[in-house]
């Protein structure tokens, strides 16, 4: 248990053999269950998952938010307290997983985002196109919303009994926000916690390519302006 909390850990994986142990030998011991969902990797990503202790699940359908959510699907047997997401390539820290869990654990709020942008960041692991994607959808967050989250990140932290009200469903780059602008719009209690970054092991799929880069950047505007669309067309039941 985490701070009196069952948790377990979601790690969503593609081609990660040489990061993935570093991230799992880095998780603090009191974690429950750490499930990592190999996303049709080519590499020995299952295998160093499965050599560190870690439960291994394969998701076929690329995509990150698919991956996500497979890791969500395998828990629904036996739910956890809390679920933690973190990211397969060593950017984040996962040792600061406490960090991000303790406002759930303090009753404060019920979606947690590690923010990079409030925390310490090594020189040159959140590259300028990253920083300026990541603003600019803060920004339209804040306007459409009235929220203003500092980041986007991928390290957080999610109290289980409010999944079903989020309905969930992206399968790819709009994930994280998808997440957050939905636990906005119905009422769920969020926060903040500053969480440090280094550069990631290998190249980024995402922002480490042009194409890359422009896939994620188009996603996660079109999924901040589609929901802000059918909210103020009512179009969508309360949860």
């Amino acid at each position: 248990m985490v701070l009196g909390l069952t948790c377990a850990v979601v790690v969503p994986a593609l081609d990660e053999e040489a990061s993935l142990p570093l991230v799992l030998a880095d998780l603090p011991r009191e974690v429950d269950r750490v499930v990592v969902v190999d996303n049709g990797s080519c590499d020995g990503t299952a295998r160093v998952a499965r050599e560190a202790g870690a439960e291994v699940v394969r998701e076929p359908r690329r995509g990150y938010g698919s991956a996500c959510l497979k890791g969500l699907a395998v828990l629904a047997a036996a739910p956890p307290d809390v679920v933690v997401f973190v990211d397969a390539d060593y950017s984040d820290h996962p040792d600061e997983l406490g960090r991000v869990v303790a406002p759930i654990a303090a009753g404060e709020a019920d979606l947690v985002i590690g923010s990079r942008m409030l925390g310490e960041r090594e020189p040159g692991a959140l590259l300028p196109q990253a920083r300026l994607g990541n603003a600019l959808a803060c920004t339209l967050v804040a306007l459409l919303y009235g929220h203003r989250y500092t980041d986007l990140g991928p390290f957080r932290a999610l109290r289980w009994s409010v999944i079903g009200r989020l309905e969930l469903r992206d399968p790819g780059f709009g994930w994280t926000v998808e997440m957050q602008v939905k636990a906005l719009r119905a009422g769920i209690r969020v926060a903040e916690v500053p969480v440090s970054y280094r550069r990631r092991v290998g190249v980024s799929k995402i922002t480490g390519t042009v194409s890359g880069t422009v896939k994620a950047g188009a996603k996660i505007l079109y999924t901040v302006f589609r929901y802000a669309r059918r909210a103020s067309r009512g179009r969508v039941k309360p949860w």
